[in-house]
């Protein structure tokens, strides 16, 4: 494949999933808490959005690495910081999908299984923290898709 084409190929899958994972963050979850009465539901509804975006993120950040060091290999120096930024996003992808999302939704099986709400458990404020560290790594790694994009769709200088 061509550089170039590689190069266009990288902003594409970039400016997709970026847009994807902050659109369901920062759009459609907020949505769905605020539409659906049953806040057990709609937290049920975003975890599931959210460990589909997080194995989504996994898997692109890995083909985009790829493709960033398939660049460097060509001489196109520019994707060295992008490597990191996408090893970054690759990090918070793994947390979130194989740490944070598989904790929280056991916490909400145990509760769920006791007939209760999360929220109502006796692990309720080890699910908020987890929340807010979920939250936090969400955050991060908007910074970093955003830069991302920034960087990969400025002109060569």
């Amino acid at each position: 494949m061509p550089v170039a084409l590689s190069q266009r190929l990288f902003s594409l899958i970039a400016g997709l999933w970026v847009g994807s994972f902050i659109t369901v963050g920062f759009l459609v979850v907020p949505v769905l808490f605020t539409s659906l009465g049953d806040r057990q539901v709609a937290g049920m509804v975003a975890a599931s959005l959210f460990k589909v975006t997080a194995y989504l993120g996994v898997v692109i950040s890995a083909f985009l690495m790829m493709i960033a060091s398939r660049l460097v290999k060509k001489g196109n120096d520019r994707f060295r910081i992008t490597r990191w930024i996408l090893l970054g996003m690759l990090a918070c992808a793994v947390c979130a999908a194989f740490i944070i999302i598989p904790w929280m939704n056991s916490l909400r099986d145990q509760a769920l299984y006791s007939g209760l709400s999360v929220r109502e458990s006796t692990n309720a404020s080890l699910f908020a923290r987890l929340h807010g560290v979920s939250s936090t790594i969400f955050m991060i790694q908007a910074v970093f898709g955003l830069a991302l994009v920034w960087r990969t769709t400025k002109n060569a200088d």
